[in-house]
């Protein structure tokens, strides 16, 4: 193998601006996904109401967000920025 090879990159940065634009919109995500999965208070604390602890909202809606959000994560980091 050749000598430059085996150089270090000299680039200041491990990611570019693209890069971090997706991490950040992967971390809203995951926030809307948890502001989403949050529960309203009730008056009455001794009153179970299982049609708003088990919605669409927070069983189903909230934890796909999230997903997305750690996939656009994944993705953000995994991706080659550009030159």
């Amino acid at each position: 193998m050749s000598k430059e090879a085996n150089k270090p990159s000299t680039s200041g940065s491990l990611f570019g601006k693209g890069n971090y634009q997706l991490m950040l919109a992967g971390v809203i995500l995951i926030a809307i996904g948890f502001l989403l999965m949050m529960g309203g208070s009730s008056d009455d604390p001794a009153r179970f109401s299982p049609e708003e602890v088990y919605s669409f909202r927070r069983i189903t809606l909230a934890p796909i967000v999230i997903l997305l959000g750690l996939a656009v994560e994944a993705w953000a980091i995994m991706r080659k920025p550009k030159a």
